[in-house]
């Protein structure tokens, strides 16, 4: 197996510290937490930002003063969200490409999200796919359903993504596939033989699935994003907590952890 590549999300878009207080918001917050995270074992941080009321923006000065931060202070590899938050515009969602950054996020399909639609159609995310194209960025394909599998061969098959592809399947929103391991080997199943893979698992299945991917020869993503919580009941003091307990498994099943320029090698990353 290659070396596990962890992913720590660290903010996301509709977390907010009524949920968890240790929540990263301003840029030297979420650039502090990126640097705990790569500590404790991360490789890749997922990064959204929060205007100064907390909630989520698309500001592109303080996407740079945060993904300058973070460089600065750590070799960590900085993936963009270009989902924002459920219903920002298309146009806004391009906007932090333009920061070239290493990776960034590239969602396969519309989803219920909730309460809400999560609207991905293939002409949107077609245009996102060609625009890291340009820039070099690597994209990680989020999969909320199996048809966005589908959906993301489309892109290959005209050009707009190339190996190694990496998929990320986010497994436990509400009005997306469930965080069953059933569901998770099924997924697996569906991608090409050396397509690399992750796990999102959230809330509850971020543990259980992260174990199952780890045996599996899959990654692990853990963060604020997806689960506020450590265990039943008990708030996660920090991203890195999160980072450190996966890490941890790991090792001891045998399966040592990828540094950052280790999971660029894994990846085909260009570094920036």
């Amino acid at each position: 197996m290659d070396r596990l590549i962890i992913t720590a999300a660290l903010t996301g878009a509709e977390t907010t510290r009524e949920h968890n207080p240790n929540l990263p918001i301003t840029p030297e917050e979420i650039a502090q937490a990126a640097l705990e995270a790569r500590n404790a074992g991360a490789s890749i941080v997922h990064v959204h930002v929060r205007d100064k009321e907390g909630n989520p923006t698309q500001d592109m000065d303080i996407f740079r003063k945060t993904c300058d931060l973070i460089r600065e202070m750590s070799d960590v590899i900085v993936q963009i969200s270009t989902g924002g938050a459920v219903g920002t515009a298309p146009e806004e969602r391009l906007l932090p490409l333009d920061l070239k950054p290493e990776m960034a996020t590239l969602t396969c399909g519309t989803v219920n999200f909730g309460d809400d639609v999560f609207l991905n159609p293939q002409p949107l995310i077609e245009k996102l796919a060609a625009r890291m194209m340009e820039l070099g960025t690597k994209p990680e394909l989020e999969i909320f359903d199996l048809g966005h599998v589908a959906n993301a061969m489309r892109l290959v098959k005209k050009g707009l993504v190339s190996p190694p592809l990496y998929f990320d399947f986010v497994m436990g929103v509400p009005g997306g596939m469930s965080g069953s391991i059933h569901n998770l080997i099924h997924m697996t199943r569906q991608i090409p033989p050396d397509a690399i893979w992750q796990v999102a698992g959230i809330g509850r299945y971020e543990l259980q699935l992260g174990t199952i991917a780890i045996a599996s020869g899959g990654h692990v993503r853990v963060g604020f994003e997806d689960n506020i919580y450590y265990s039943r009941g008990v708030p996660a003091e920090s991203n890195a907590q999160l980072v450190a307990r996966i890490a941890r498994i790991a090792r001891e099943v045998g399966r040592e952890v990828a540094t950052p320029d280790e999971a660029r090698e894994i990846l085909g990353i260009r570094k920036v």
